[in-house]
């Protein structure tokens, strides 16, 4: 977890040190280079933007284990591996940018002390400042892509401008490997905090657009849920994809099949990925992710793969969460799932066009 090459080594290897991108920062590129913009005005005629929130909840230099500067780095380094490559995405002879302005709204103004100090006031002001980006992004009628590492900020701040602004109910689709859906935030212990364990709780709570039998949650699996808060969703009729089903029934196809729970009469679908997910599964260590990590992970490909299948379905916006820190190939696998769902996305305006 202290792998990571340094910005100089970096913009100076194989794949990168050719190439010229906007930056938003001396070490931090816009995401494949797109254009850099700072204002709401700016976001005029844009079909996706990028909205950094590198926000790590709770008190103290550590979450879950592991060193929070690992955590918040996760936006910047995204965008960073992202610079490798190119719009071009030769699995479907289609360039990116020729499809879609994809455009790069910078990071949210969060308070650098509300990653280390989880006050109610500084939790709050934190998820503000991403639902301001957030709704900009949506009046202006693009699809706002949150790259995040923990609750609020990744999660609740940017379904909430969702659901405020939906004109019918919001379907959710929702890759974790647990269900956040606890009463109440434990760093906080506020109820006016959707926090790391309770954002999901706190979205049916608050949101009566949105209902359980409009969620498709997949990746759980198992023994750290409290019963009572799963059978309660189970009953209330979530559509719920454990790995255990995937792996033994179903297949990424047959999940991917169940994503239409989520477009059921819906005018509007919020996604969100928690890429704790791919706990030991994706392509690295799954002990990167300290103690987050459980057995039975979603793979890379399956994750990308629901990535782009939700891009062919049409999506309001999306965000990430416990992005794993410190490995290059974690961030461009986040890279990949941006970026095949963007194709999804390119590939349903060509049809109805």
């Amino acid at each position: 977890m202290t792998g990571y090459p340094e910005w100089e080594e970096f913009r100076n290897s194989h794949f990168v040190r050719h190439k010229f991108y906007p930056r938003i920062a001396e070490d931090m590129p816009t995401f494949l280079g797109v254009p850099h913009v700072r204002s709401a005005a700016e976001l005029r005629g844009a079909d996706v933007v990028i909205i950094g929130a590198p926000f790590a909840a709770g008190w103290g230099k550590q979450y879950a284990g592991v060193d929070k500067e690992q955590w918040l780095a996760g936006p910047k380094r995204v965008r960073q591996q992202s610079i490798r490559y190119g719009t071009y995405l030769q699995d479907f002879d289609m360039d990116l940018a020729e499809e879609l302005k994809i455009v790069d709204y910078g990071d949210a103004d969060i308070p650098i002390e509300a990653n280390f100090v989880a006050s109610v006031d500084n939790v709050l002001r934190a998820q503000a400042a991403v639902e301001k980006k957030v709704g900009e992004a949506i009046d202006a009628g693009a699809v706002p892509i949150v790259i995040g590492q923990n609750s609020p900020c990744g999660s609740y701040a940017v379904a909430k401008p969702i659901a405020e602004r939906a004109k019918g109910k919001v379907g959710v689709v929702s890759l974790d490997t647990h269900w956040d859906a606890g009463p109440v935030d434990r760093a906080t212990m506020d109820p006016r905090i959707a926090g790391a364990a309770s954002w999901k709780h706190k979205l049916y709570e608050w949101h009566d657009n949105l209902s359980v039998p409009n969620l498709v949650e997949i990746g759980e699996r198992g023994l750290l849920e409290d019963k009572n808060v799963v059978r309660r969703f189970l009953r209330e009729g979530a559509q719920f994809v454990p790995m255990w089903k995937i792996r033994t029934e179903i297949g990424i196809a047959g999940a991917c099949d169940l994503l239409a729970q989520a477009y059921d009469n819906t005018s509007d679908v919020y996604v969100h990925f928690d890429m704790d997910v791919l706990g030991g599964a994706g392509p690295t260590d799954g002990d990167i992710l300290g103690e987050l990590a459980e057995p039975i992970g979603m793979s890379d490909y399956e994750v990308i793969r629901i990535a782009h299948e939700v891009g062919l379905r049409g999506l309001t916006g999306m965000s990430f969460i416990c992005i794993p820190p410190g490995s290059p190939v974690i961030y461009r696998t986040i890279v990949y799932v941006i970026t095949y769902l963007l194709a999804g996305l390119a590939r349903r305006r060509r049809r109805a066009a």
